[in-house]
C-alpha cells in the first residue's frame, strides 16, 4: 500500500500554551498538526519535538483519553486517518566544526521517554526544541540505539546547521564506525536527488524529503511515498532500510530553486548568484561576506556528476498551492472542501473539476505547477525562491 509521509514537523507549543519551538507559529500544537495533516492528505506525520517532557505528558493524556491509539508495531493512530511518529531533533554540540542537526525517531512513548531522560543530562532545557546537546554525533547515535531509535541527519546540506553544510565533507568522518547505522538522510528544501547523488558515500542511503514545517501551512510541502503494508513505525523503518520489499517509491519536494538556501547569497548587497557554481564570493559587488548556497556547496564537495543507484526513486518537483501566484487561503479552503485534501487537488484532480471550483486561471496555474511549466527563480540566504507566471 502507498502512504504519504512527512516526518519532520515542529511543535511550537504544548496544549497548555508552554513554548516548545519558539521560532514557529503558535498554532502548531499536536492536535492541530494531526488535523492539518488530514486536510493536507498526509497519512503519516512525524513530530520532531517529541522528547520534550511537555509534549510527552500531553501525549500520554491523549492516549489515556482515547484520542491517540497506540499501534503494536510503533506509532499512534489518530481518528483512524493519520499515523503519528515520535522524533527528536537535536543540535550536536561537540563536533570539531559546526553544529549539525540530527533527528532521532522512536517506536513508542516508553522509548522516547527514556531517550529524553538520558539526553536531558547534556542539554540545558529539554523542554525546548532542537536544543544543543553537549555530545558528539556518535554518542547521540549510541544513546538512540540503546532505545531502538533510528537516526537521520536533518536537512543535510543546509548552511549553518547541517553536516555537509557546516561540519564536514563526508559523513563517514563524523560517524566513523556508526556510519552503517545511518540508513538515510534528509535532503532539505534546497536539494534534490540529482544533487545528492553526486556524492559517492550516499549511494546506499535512502533519501527523505520532509517539510521541516514551522507552521501548519508548510506541512506536506515535501513528503515521501512509502510502499509499506501498514502505516506504523516498524514498516517505515523497513522502508528506510529497504528491507522485505518495503521502500520509498517517490520523493515529492520543492523544486530546489524554491529553497531558502539554494544559491550563494551576498550579505552585503543581497545578490543571489546566477552564475555557474560554486560561487564563493559575490560576483556583483565583490564581497566575501556570503552565505554559501547548497548547490554551490555540493559542487564544491561532489565526487562526480549525478549517478543514481538502481533503487533510487523518482523525485517529483512539487510547487505547493500557497506558492502558486493568485492562490490564497480562501482558494485553498475551497479546494480542500471539494476534493478532500490539498495534495489531491495539487497532483490528481482533473482540470475540469479544478476549473469548476476555482476558475479557469487558477485551474490552469495548478496544472502548470503539476507539469513543471511555471517559471522558478532561485532563493538564497534565507529567502525563498519565487514562482512567476509567464
Amino acid at each position: 500500500m502507498r502512504f504519504y509521509g512527512d516526518l519532520h514537523v515542529h511543535v511550537a507549543r504544548s496544549i497548555k500554551g508552554a513554548p516548545v519551538k519558539i521560532a514557529a507559529s503558535k498554532n502548531l500544537t499536536v492536535l492541530n498538526i494531526l488535523e492539518k495533516s488530514i486536510l493536507k492528505g498526509i497519512d503519516i506525520v512525524g513530530i520532531v519535538d517529541g522528547a520534550s517532557p511537555l509534549i510527552l505528558e500531553e501525549l500520554k493524556e491523549y492516549i489515556q483519553e482515547g484520542i491517540l491509539f497506540s499501534l503494536e508495531e510503533g506509532g499512534f493512530r489518530y481518528k483512524n486517518k493519520v499515523t503519528l511518529i515520535l522524533g527528536s531533533e537535536i543540535e550536536i554540540g561537540k563536533e570539531e566544526k559546526g553544529s549539525p542537526h540530527l533527528t532521532c525517531y522512536f517506536r513508542d512513548i516508553e522509548s522516547i521517554s527514556l531517550f529524553s531522560q538520558e539526553i536531558s543530562k547534556y542539554i540545558k532545557n529539554i523542554n525546548l526544541s532542537s536544543q544543543r546537546v553537549n555530545l558528539t554525533s556518535v554518542q547521540v547515535v549510541e544513546i538512540a540505539e540503546k532505545y531502538s531509535g533510528v537516526v537521520i541527519p536533518a536537512h543535510v546540506f543546509t548552511p549553518f546547521k547541517s553536516y555537509y553544510g557546516s561540519s564536514t565533507d563526508r559523513l563517514k568522518y563524523v560517524f566513523k564506525d556508526f556510519y552503517q547505522y545511518i540508513y538515510g538522510v534528509e535532503l532539505g528544501l534546497s536539494a534534490d536527488s540529482d544533487m545528492a547523488d553526486q556524492i559517492e558515500e550516499l549511494q546506499n542511503k535512502t533519501f527523505l524529503s520532509n517539510s521541516d514545517a514551522h507552521s501548519l501551512e508548510k506541512i506536506g510541502r515535501e513528503f515521501n511515498v512509502f510502499d509499506i503494508k501498514e502505516a506504523n513505525f516498524e514498516e517505515i523503518l523497513l522502508a528506510i532500510k529497504r528491507e522485505k520489499g518495503r521502500e520509498i517509491v517517490k520523493n515529492y519536494g520543492l523544486n530546489p530553486k524554491l529553497g531558502k538556501y539554494h544559491r550563494t547569497f551576498c550579505l552585503d548587497c543581497g545578490y543571489i548568484a546566477k552564475e555557474e557554481p560554486p560561487v564563493k564570493k559575490c560576483l556583483k559587488c565583490g564581497s566575501s561576506n556570503i552565505v554559501l548556497g547548497v548547490k554551490d556547496r555540493i559542487e564544491e564537495i561532489k565526487d562526480y556528476d549525478t549517478k543514481h543507484p538502481l533503487f533510487r526513486p523518482l523525485y517529483v518537483y512539487q510547487i505547493p498551492l500557497e506558492f502558486i501566484p493568485n492562490i490564497g487561503r480562501k482558494t485553498i479552503e475551497k479546494l480542500v472542501n471539494y476534493f478532500g485534501s490539498e495534495l489531491y487537488a495539487l497532483h490528481e484532480a482533473a482540470y475540469e473539476e479544478l476549473e469548476k471550483v476555482v476558475g479557469t486561471s487558477n485551474a490552469l496555474n495548478i496544472l502548470k505547477a503539476r507539469e513543471g511549466k511555471l517559471e522558478v527563480s532561485a532563493g538564497g540566504g534565507g529567502i525563498y525562491g519565487k514562482v512567476t507566471i509567464t
